[in-house]
């Protein structure tokens, strides 16, 4: 995994392929709409979204591709079909090229992690 060393969103943002920050860049808007609540953090080199002390949501810029962390087993659960086909490791979900980032995916995956509290992994 590749890990920043940004102290910030902003800093971490600046410091991606160029290629990549547009998307990610609306990843973050995203977040920020859709997790009222949640605080915005730097965990593990990425940007991250947290309840109560819990990062719930995060997403990379990884080597070879975009990641986006749902580190909440019942979401996963809950867009099982949606999710199914995609390339997915255990809370990640990955995406090769910046223009596969399929944001009304996202959008409903965020909603349902804002909707109630749930145990992340």
């Amino acid at each position: 995994m590749v890990r920043s060393e940004a102290s910030d969103v902003p800093g971490y943002l600046a410091g991606v392929p160029e290629g990549r920050r547009a998307v990610l860049t609306e990843v973050r808007e995203l977040c920020r709409a859709e997790l009222p609540g949640f605080e915005e953090v730097m965990a593990y080199g990425m940007p991250a979204y947290a309840r109560d002390g819990v990062c719930e949501i995060a997403f990379a810029s990884q080597k070879q591709y975009i990641s986006f962390y749902l580190m909440r087993g019942d979401v996963r659960e809950a867009f099982e079909e949606r999710l199914a086909g995609r390339d997915m490791g255990k809370g990640c979900l990955r995406f090769r090229r910046p223009e596969q980032v399929d944001l009304d995916l996202l959008r409903d995956l965020l909603r349902a992690t804002a909707a109630r509290p749930g145990t992340a992994c």
